[in-house]
């Protein structure tokens, strides 16, 4: 009996993937650590061959954001990525520590789920397969089905190199009947092992609620402070480049800039300087009403487009060489959207006196929306970095550099990712930028190097009495032992 209600056949194919998964994965298992470098080289290099061609394909279909913005989002996801994994240990023994005498070996978790939103589909498609196939999963892939064709094209990328690396077929795949069905079974299904989520808030809570083990991420709602000895010109560029970058649809990028009453004048006149677009109160009001929806939801039709568009769709008069909207801003909460994330070239703007009360005006904007995700800094002065590091819910603190590129490791140290943590304070499992150590577990293998004897002496020395030591009836004398040591670290 063919099925052909939709849902139905979505949930079929969703299960086939998975099975196929798990059988490919198995075999991967058994790969060398060759073998896996082999399969994710070739696909490296077939996804950044094709950077341009999916870039297209993902601006074209979704209208989301800018086309040369992401060929460079498709090439750090297959060459910096790719550079910073390719040389890691990933497969059976990588640590042996002699002294110790404790060994370490790799075990992959499986089949892994991997959710894929609109705003960077191709790139974190590439991204996810590198890391997965890496540490010898195989990964099923969950459209956005606003970005369909081109995650799908992505897909089909990785499994042509793939397995002419040698790589078994199922390894990679993606569900091609998008439903929400399906990806509840896909993320439920007693075969998948892990949800790598990124996406929605939504997406996310139902990753963390669906039973298998899930990394998911938390919303973005970076303030960036700009303090008083900071360099202006190279904060607002920072700043600049950062938001408008692919037009803000990154969750890294900076959502609000806090100034002080000393530089105040002199980063709006250096914002204006570099293209932002400083909104009347009246102009501010009308455009809040419009990205606020009724039902306390940020409206979807801002989100990556450009100034001139977003312009547009609320009537408001905007020069053609702007490229960042600017809004003075003195509240936080909910429900004023300028305070809140913004996946547009959309930016609040707020005035403290000093940097104490910067300090606590980034917590209250952080506890609003965006607990653990990322902020920035811009200073030359070093304690007030300290404090602002102490202090802040914040899994990256960014100093002197773009959100954006610092948030995923491009312009700072940090681990190359498209998927970022935000710790226990933000609801994920993970504070780290997600990479190849967070896809396998570690089995360790340890070998006994003293007895009981040897423990028993080495707390009876000092704290066990003499009749103790001696008496016969282990219960007591272990009972003894425990009581005493727990005195100890009191």
């Amino acid at each position: 009996m063919e099925l052909v209600d939709k849902d139905l056949r979505s949930i079929q194919e969703t299960r086939n993937l998975i099975r196929k998964a798990k059988e490919a994965q198995q075999e991967l298992a058994t790969f060398s650590q060759t073998q896996i470098d082999a399969i994710v080289k070739a696909v490296s290099e077939a996804t950044f061959a094709q950077r341009e061609k999916l870039a297209k394909m993902a601006h074209e279909e979704t209208g989301f954001g800018i086309y040369e913005d992401k060929i460079i989002k498709n090439a750090f996801a297959s060459k910096v990525v790719y550079d910073e994994l390719k040389d890691k240990a990933t497969v059976g023994v990588i640590h042996d520590d002699a002294a110790k005498k404790v060994t370490e070996i790799a075990v992959p978790v499986g089949v892994i789920a991997g959710l894929i939103p609109s705003t960077n589909p191709t790139s974190t498609v590439i991204y996810k397969a590198l890391i997965s196939l890496k540490a010898a999963n195989s990964i099923v892939f969950s459209p956005h089905p606003n970005a369909l064709k081109s995650i799908v094209a992505t897909v089909e990328i990785i499994q042509q190199a793939a397995t002419a690396a040698g790589a078994p077929e199922g390894c990679v795949s993606v569900i091609q009947t998008p439903t929400m069905q399906a990806t509840s079974e896909l993320m439920k299904n007693s075969d998948t092992n892990l949800i790598l989520a990124t996406g929605g808030n939504a997406m996310v809570k139902a990753a963390y609620s669906s039973g298998t083990p899930a990394i998911g991420v938390g919303p973005g709602n970076g303030p960036a402070y700009i303090e008083r000895s900071a360099n202006i010109p190279h904060a607002v560029k920072q700043i600049m480049d950062s938001k408008t970058f692919d037009n803000g649809t990154i969750c890294a990028s900076e959502q609000s800039i806090i100034v002080e009453n000393v530089n105040r004048e002199a980063v709006k006149e250096e914002l204006i300087k570099q293209g932002a677009y400083f909104l009347s109160t009246d102009e501010a009001d009308k455009l809040a009403k419009f990205i606020l929806r009724p039902n306390g939801t940020m409206n979807p039709q801002i989100v990556g487009r450009s100034v001139q568009h977003i312009a547009s769709l609320v009537g408001l008069a905007i020069p053609q060489d702007r490229r960042l909207i600017v809004a003075e801003e003195t509240h936080v909460g909910l429900k004023y959207p300028f305070s809140r994330e913004k996946l547009a070239p959309i930016i609040a703007f707020y005035t403290v006196e000093n940097w104490e009360a910067a300090c606590t005006l980034s917590i209250e904007i952080l506890k609003g929306e965006g607990a653990g995700h990322t902020m920035g800094i811009h200073t030359e002065n070093k304690e007030v970095i300290r404090a602002f590091g102490a202090k802040k819910p914040v899994s990256r603190l960014l100093v002197n550099t773009s959100g954006t590129l610092g948030g995923i490791g491009a312009s700072t140290n940090l681990v190359p990712a498209l998927t970022l943590g935000c710790g226990a304070v933000g609801g994920s499992s993970t504070s780290d930028n997600i990479g190849v150590e967070n896809l396998f577990n570690l089995r360790r293998v340890a070998y006994g190097v003293r007895d009981l004897e040897d423990i028993r002496r080495e707390f009876s020395q000092t704290t066990i009495t003499p009749n103790t030591a001696i008496t016969d009836n282990k219960e007591e004398l272990i009972n003894t032992i425990i009581a005493q040591v727990m005195d100890r670290l009191k």
